[in-house]
């Protein structure tokens, strides 16, 4: 009786122990995304996302091994570590330094960031001029946004992209930007997300940037002229090289290729014009210009 009496005290002092355990394992679920993932860096094996995850231990106390037939671990998936975290737990949030205070806005930083990851909410931090929080679809996107925008320059300012340490945008202290913008904007619903479905990762290309720009979803009768017109009607650079692909006769888009002087003034030119709505007479609907980092490097 005595043993029995024994067994069931540690089975109650375990119960709490199991039960923080599910609570981790439900908030990780709570967690994910539908995001489609498309490719990851280098870093991971093409398998997955590496070798199989450590087991978590149960804190070591042997008057519970004693007496009740547990097991020693409870297994659960915990992220993968990446040299890009810095140390930092893995979050779904990227923290984003070093924007320029009046070019820079919320839709500016998802046409740029939306090409490694879906994108939810984006903030600019009151009390950190030129500081943006960016949640993206999962902390993977995060990661490939860090190893590919990290110390690169924005309109003559250079980056610095690293994991906050905040898992949720929460639109507070929602403030006017320099250019009239608000601080805040949620993307989830935005049909300029890239990585939403199996079709759309399958098209996309992680790419660092580069001074070849790639351009689809215009219109047959835009031309390279056209395309000169609204680089100097947004004050952003002009391409030096251009190169339209052959369409099909029935196609009702167009793409090519844009080469600039240099990696920055591409950068400048996609985070402004990505996603710029095209309209040409008696259309019925506007044309959205996409925009990407091309694998080529020179035309």
């Amino acid at each position: 009786m005595a043993n029995v009496q024994t067994g069931l005290k540690a089975l109650d002092a375990l119960l709490p122990i199991v039960e923080a355990h599910w609570r981790v394992i439900e908030r990780g679920k709570g967690r994910q995304r539908q995001a489609i993932l498309g490719e990851h860096p280098s870093s991971y094996s093409e398998n997955g996302y590496g070798p199989p995850c450590p087991l978590l231990p149960l804190p070591a106390n042997s008057r519970y091994k004693l007496t009740v037939d547990v097991p020693d671990m409870v297994s659960y998936p915990l992220p993968q570590s990446s040299s890009s975290y810095s140390g930092h737990a893995p979050s779904s949030v990227a923290m984003v330094s070093g924007l320029h205070p009046s070019k820079m806005n919320c839709t500016r930083i998802f046409n740029l960031f939306c090409l490694y990851g879906n994108i939810e909410k984006v903030k600019f931090m009151k009390s950190v001029p030129g500081t943006a929080l960016v949640e993206m679809g999962d902390e993977y996107a995060v990661d490939r946004a860090i190893t590919h925008l990290n110390s690169i320059k924005v309109f003559g300012k250079r980056l610095n992209v690293c994991v906050s340490k905040q898992h949720a945008v929460i639109p507070s202290q929602v403030f006017e930007l320099e250019d009239g913008c608000s601080s805040y904007k949620d993307f989830a619903m935005t049909r300029n997300n890239r990585f939403s479905s199996a079709g759309q990762a399958s098209k996309n290309i992680i790419q660092p940037p580069s001074a070849v720009l790639h351009y689809y979803n215009v219109p047959p009768c835009i031309s390279q002229d056209h395309l000169l017109r609204l680089c100097m009607e947004h004050d952003v650079p002009v391409f030096v090289k251009f190169k339209m692909f052959d369409a099909k006769p029935s196609s009702k888009t167009i793409s090519g290729l844009l080469e600039f002087e240099n990696k920055t003034d591409a950068v400048e030119v996609l985070t402004v014009l990505n996603h710029y709505q095209i309209r040409i007479p008696n259309g019925s609907n506007p044309y959205t210009l996409k925009l990407c980092f091309s694998t080529s490097s020179h035309l």
